[in-house]
């Protein structure tokens, strides 16, 4: 199995987490997506020093992992290419800001190693809560979700179209990769001298593709011209389940926003 197959068969993993039967699973799609972007957005407003502020936000996705049947160590798995850039969207910060804040020990800690662990929760708290958003609910049905919320229907098609092509290229260059090898066994890659007509076969092949595809809509009733939309999935839910989820866990993030729970708590055994 090559790495493109490697990357279809997360693919069909990521369809088959969204096909759960979970408490957030049977939550409605614009329920989660709601409470994602409020989540995502409380957490990126953080000031860089306030680490110990942000700490209870873990709850959240920890919560939510709990509730959907997904560990998050299939989450950090499955964003293991992204992590590592991440991390470094703060490595500079220790260099740059040395003003000591306190001292463990004979360690020193200074207010840059602060601010870049705080950048590094926020970016792993955010792609978490996205995976689990996704993870959770059928692309579908959170397109759907964008559509209540009156994102273009364009932008939306266009997003659920390339995210449902993008598996059906990554078949067909995996395809053609595997016939490449069979034909040069022991080769490394493929040689820059067959790049040209690789490629080449590869826009021909996503072309008739693209062309089956485009017939497909139409058969269902997609018309581009008469302005009517890609029919989304609506999914149906209970609706008193969806305000609660989010009254609680909205109510849950105003509340560790604007009060320091982890201070609050640290006083009650350090005086």
């Amino acid at each position: 199995m090559n790495r493109l197959d490697n990357a279809l068969h997360e693919l069909s993993e990521m369809d088959g987490l969204a096909q759960n039967t979970s408490p957030v699973h049977r939550l409605g799609p614009l329920t989660k997506l709601l409470t994602t972007l409020i989540f995502i957005i409380f957490v990126v407003s953080y000031n860089k020093y306030d680490l110990t502020g942000m700490v209870p936000m873990l709850l959240y996705v920890v919560i939510l992992s709990q509730m959907s049947g997904i560990p998050l160590s299939t989450g950090l798995y499955k964003l293991r290419m992204v992590l590592p850039l991440v991390a470094a969207v703060g490595v500079i910060n220790p260099f740059l800001d040395r003003v000591p804040v306190f001292t463990l020990g004979n360690i020193t800690v200074t207010a840059g190693v602060i601010s870049m662990l705080t950048l590094i929760l926020k970016g792993v708290l955010c792609l978490l809560a996205s995976f689990l958003l996704i993870a959770t609910t059928p692309v579908e049905s959170l397109c759907y979700a964008l559509r209540r919320l009156h994102v273009p229907g364009i932008i939306v098609t266009l997003l659920l179209l390339t995210y449902r092509y993008v598996s059906v290229l990554t078949r067909e260059a995996a395809t053609m990769t595997d016939a490449y090898h069979l034909r040069a066994p022991g080769q490394k890659g493929i040689h820059r001298s067959a790049w040209g007509s690789f490629f080449g076969q590869l826009l021909l092949r996503s072309m008739d593709k693209a062309e089956d595809l485009y017939s497909s809509m139409q058969l269902r009733g997609f018309a581009s011209t008469s302005g009517n939309e890609f029919q989304y999935a609506a999914v149906r839910s209970d609706r008193s389940r969806d305000v609660l989820f989010f009254v609680i866990f909205t109510g849950f993030m105003v509340l560790v926003r604007f009060v320091n729970i982890s201070r609050l708590i640290g006083s009650l055994f350090i005086r």
